[in-house]
């Protein structure tokens, strides 16, 4: 608690999750921390081993913040504090978040048992980042990809809570696309996948 404790830590190592950010990506995902609090924040998770700082080679040349090995090893803490928040009477899937938030949830809120039967690639354009989902066997991973070769649909949202809205709200997709929502390639392999997600019960 005392790495974690510190309020913006956790969310933070939250963000980082999915690899390596600028420092204007983490700030922009973070609605709301200053500049000084996120110096702040960085510097004490990098003297406490759980991220660490690299510079990019040419042409990019610009400095990103990563996770360690035991910095990775917290998500699934993270995970069983989203399960937990979402069991909350006062829990609205429809709340902002940013979209390696929404992303996260995916791995935490996934059923195997609904997966089973399928297999797809589905990518994800959520507020300028690019993520794949591969469906497997039963299991599935996550990562940021910068294109979407060989899948088998995508979703384009310009905000992560519309795509919180069709995965977990059960608001239909017609209604979310004259906001903004858009669903490339096989439409019926896509939904199928955004039914193998489900938030837990809540607990009064």
């Amino acid at each position: 608690m005392e790495v974690l404790g510190e309020r913006w830590s956790l969310l933070v190592i939250r963000e980082l999750m999915l690899g390596g950010r600028r420092f204007s990506d983490l700030r922009a995902s973070l609605p709301g921390i200053s500049a000084k609090v996120l110096t702040e924040r960085l510097e004490s998770l990098e003297a406490a081993g759980v991220v660490t700082r690299r510079r990019l080679p040419s042409p990019g040349k610009v400095q990103i913040y990563e996770l360690t090995e035991w910095g990775y090893r917290a998500e699934p803490a993270i995970q069983e504090l989203g399960r937990w928040a979402a069991m909350s009477p006062d829990h609205d899937p429809l709340l902002p978040l940013s979209p390696v938030s929404f992303m996260l949830s995916l791995r935490t809120m996934f059923d195997p048992a609904k997966a089973v039967r399928l297999e797809a690639r589905i990518g994800f354009a959520i507020a300028g980042e690019n993520f794949v989902a591969q469906l497997t066997d039963g299991t599935m991973t996550i990562a940021r990809e910068s294109a979407f070769d060989g899948v088998d649909a995508a979703f384009h949202a310009p905000q992560a809570p519309l795509l919180a809205a069709l995965f977990y709200a059960n608001i239909p997709p017609e209604e979310l696309e004259g906001s903004g929502l858009v669903i490339a390639g096989d439409r019926a392999r896509a939904l199928a996948f955004a039914g193998i997600f489900e938030l837990p019960d809540k607990i009064a």
